[in-house]
Parts: structure tokens; C-alpha cells; sequence
């Protein structure tokens, strides 16, 4: 009873700060598309024989590149469902739009990195995977499934190259295999989280990171056909050195949480507070997710039930609903149940949603930071 106190007090009050609208907006987040993640079943189970604690978290128990079944199973929940305006309901994919290229690097002796775009690995995973870009592409055009900006790829090149050519053979091992999403605690090796893309273990990094976003930024543009306006760090860590130049990128608008960790070199971090409309000194706005739907973490903490609770204390305080909902909620490549329990929990939200408020309105993140810039420029 105090547990579930506690948690509506917090979904209130991180309502109260930032910018308000009296219109029901809902926006769906969804990270880590494009990204290997684990490259498949069988290769868990190998490095599992291998003495590799590949199947400790629910990421690596369920989340790879997406499937054609993975995304037609999503794009089928989002269209039967319609807003006040006609439209469907729509997620902003947070995308990646490359992967490390294996084989390049392994040929060179690990002496370089090589990555390639997004289109190349899923060729390489097969029938499985060979309409996926096309259904991202079918998805921008129906405004359904509109990807913005995670990153070039979710790895942290430096860190990784240096335990590859270092005495961490956990993360040798996990190569061999296509995979890199070993933790700290998974691999038993103490050489700092590889999914922080844009983390630092000194500021002087952010020089050699700022062209790596750039990289990424073009890549995303030629194969996407315009040009990203947000930025979610993965992991959610960055150093805000590099607000800078992702604005000079065309960068507009930023992730934030009210309680935003900051890394600032050398195993040092600090809280910054951001809420939703809040502005840097560069004048890109934070977005602030006010809801988690992760529902195979914890379907009573993140399930649809309690995200409900968190939309309506968002529309309760004139904010709109931003929910997280990463991308492993919906793939089934590895665990057909995990891709069928996510679909269904969705499709139960999206229900009682337009049922409850049949004024509600969705939007991508892109479209809610014009709207909110638009009404900061018009007071």
C-alpha cells in the first residue's frame, strides 16, 4: 500500500514543473532500434555453454534486431487504434543506424574499428530481417513509426577497442559471437559499460565523440531522408559539452529526466534537473518522459495498468503523457512469448486510452517539441 502511496505522489509531482497544455497529447519513445543487441538464440545459448552470464538480464533474454514479424506485429496494434483527428497511434523510434562490422575489424587485427549501416547487418541476418527497412520506411510514411536519433551505434568504440586489444577475455569470447552487450557485473571485468555510447572517462573525449555523432547524423539523413532533430544519449549518459555541437548539427531537442545524471570524466557524475520545455544555453528543448511501459521488467510497475495512472496524472496537470517503452517489449526474434505479451499489453493500453479520453491526440516527440517552440515563441 505505502509502495503504491509513493509511487502516485512521484507521478504527480514530477508533473508539476515545465511547459502545459490543456490538449491530451501521447507520445510513445521506443529506444534501441537497429541495434544487434544479442544476435540470436543459439548464440546465447553457446556463450551460456562458454561460461558467459549471457541470459542475467531481461535485454539479453529478449532483445535483438528487430524481424519483419516484429515490426508488422507492432505496425497492426498502432494502426487499429485512431486519435480525435483520424490518426493512428504512433511511436518515435529512437534509432541506431549502425553496428560494428565484425569481420572488418577482426581482419584488421583489432587494430581499427569499422562499423556498418543499419541496411548492411540486417542483410546479413536473412529472410527474417529483409523488409525491415522497408517497414521503416512504410512507417515514416504513415506516421506511424518515426524514427529520431540514438546514436551512430550503442557502443562505446574507445572503451570497447581497448578491452579488445586488452586481458578482458569475456569480452574476446563475446566477439567471436557478433555480441557486445556484456555489463561490468555480467562479464566479471572492471573496464566501464560498452552500451554508453557518449559516456567519457575524460572530457577530452568529447572531440572525437562530437564526430562520431556527426558520422551518425549523416548516415541517419541518407538513409532516412531527413535530417534528425532529437537526441537521446544512450544510456542516458553524456557530458553536456556536447549540447554544443549537437546543436551546430541541427540537433533541437534533447531527453531529459527530472534528475538527469551528467558524466563528467574520471568515474565522476552529477544530477542535473530538467523538465519538460526546459532550455539549455543553446536553445534546444528537453523532453521529459513522465512514464515508464516497460511491462517485462515489471508488468505492475510498468504495465499498462500503471502506465494508465501515469497518463492520467500527466493530462490531470495539463502535461502530455512521454512513455518510455523501450524496444525489447516488442521482439519476439529470440522469444516469440516476449513479442506476444508485449503486443498484447500495448494493445491494452492503446484501448483504454481512446476509450478514457476520446480527445487524446499522438504525436511523434518531433512533432511535440515544434509544438511546444511554436508556443514558447508565440508568448
Amino acid at each position: 500500500m505505502l509502495g503504491k502511496l509513493k509511487a502516485n505522489i512521484i507521478s504527480n509531482l514530477r508533473n508539476i514543473p515545465g511547459w502545459k497544455t490543456k490538449r491530451k497529447i501521447l507520445v510513445f519513445e521506443s529506444d534501441d532500434w537497429g541495434t544487434i543487441r544479442m544476435p540470436s538464440k543459439e548464440v546465447q545459448d553457446k556463450l551460456i555453454k562458454l561460461g558467459i552470464k549471457a541470459d542475467q538480464n531481461y535485454y539479453n533474454n529478449n532483445d535483438s534486431l528487430e524481424s519483419n514479424n516484429d515490426l508488422e506485429g507492432l505496425f497492426e496494434v498502432l494502426t487499429r487504434y485512431k486519435d480525435k483527428n483520424g490518426r493512428s497511434a504512433a511511436f518515435t523510434p529512437i534509432c541506431l543506424v549502425a553496428n560494428p562490422d565484425f569481420q572488418k575489424i577482426r581482419d584488421n587485427n583489432f587494430k581499427e574499428y569499422f562499423y556498418e549501416p543499419v541496411t548492411e547487418t540486417l542483410n546479413k541476418y536473412g529472410s527474417s530481417h529483409n523488409k525491415v527497412f522497408q517497414l521503416w520506411q512504410e512507417g515514416i510514411k504513415n506516421k506511424i513509426f518515426v524514427p529520431q536519433f540514438h546514436g551512430r551505434e550503442h557502443l562505446n568504440v574507445k572503451r570497447w577497442m581497448n578491452c579488445l586489444n586488452g586481458d578482458f577475455p569475456a569480452t574476446k569470447l563475446c566477439f567471436d559471437y557478433n555480441f557486445f552487450g556484456l555489463s561490468d557485473v555480467e562479464s566479471n571485468e572492471i573496464r566501464g559499460e560498452f552500451l554508453a555510447a557518449v559516456d567519457i572517462d575524460d572530457v577530452s573525449e568529447n572531440i572525437v565523440l562530437a564526430e562520431i555523432i556527426k558520422d551518425g547524423l549523416n548516415l541517419f539523413e541518407k538513409l532516412l531522408g531527413y535530417k534528425a532533430e532529437y537526441f537521446v544519449a544512450p544510456n542516458s549518459l553524456m557530458n553536456t559539452g556536447l549540447e554544443k555541437d549537437l546543436s551546430q548539427m541541427g540537433i533541437k531537442f534533447l531527453i531529459g529526466s527530472r534528475n538527469q545524471p551528467e558524466s563528467l570524466g574520471n568515474g565522476q557524475y552529477k544530477t542535473n534537473f530538467r523538465y519538460i520545455g526546459k532550455k539549455n544555453e543553446y536553445g534546444q528543448t528537453f523532453l521529459v518522459r513522465n512514464s515508464q511501459f516497460e511491462h517485462g521488467q515489471s508488468a505492475e510497475q510498468y504495465g499498462y495498468e500503471k502506465c494508465l495512472k501515469d497518463i492520467e496524472a500527466a493530462f490531470r496537470w495539463n502535461k502530455p503523457a512521454v512513455i518510455s517503452t523501450h524496444r525489447v517489449n516488442y521482439i519476439g526474434f529470440i522469444n516469440e512469448k516476449n513479442r506476444k505479451q508485449g503486443l498484447e499489453q500495448l494493445d491494452n493500453l492503446l484501448k483504454n486510452v481512446t476509450k478514457k479520453w476520446s480527445d487524446v491526440e499522438f504525436m511523434t516527440s518531433a512533432e511535440l517539441g515544434e509544438l511546444i517552440t511554436q508556443s514558447a515563441d508565440a508568448d
